[in-house]
């Protein structure tokens, strides 16, 4: 699903115009960007949670060439956690 896709379904079954719906989902994206910036976890109830983590600085190797060690940075990943209704749609259990 893209966000197109999410705009057209949220305004067909709201009967709100596309446009606008687009507004707000693009408003929202931003929101949660900038708050993950400033490091700051974004929680939705029964949906998930988005949080900023520190991957350690590692050591990567060619598996063509393992001879050749790779020095592989310290950098900020965005992490998923679903919610249990999530978990529990998904898997069915």
């Amino acid at each position: 699903m893209t966000k197109r896709d999410l705009v057209m379904r949220i305004s067909d079954e709201t009967g709100l115009i596309q446009e606008d719906v687009k507004a707000v989902l693009q408003k929202s994206l931003d929101y949660i960007v900038e708050a993950l910036e400033k490091n700051e976890s974004v929680e939705f109830r029964n949906f998930g949670v988005f949080e900023v983590r520190e991957r350690k600085e590692r050591v990567g190797r060619n598996p063509n060439q393992p001879e050749h060690v790779v020095s592989i940075p310290a950098r900020r990943v965005v992490k998923f956690k679903p919610g249990k209704v999530m978990k529990q749609r998904i898997t069915g259990a």
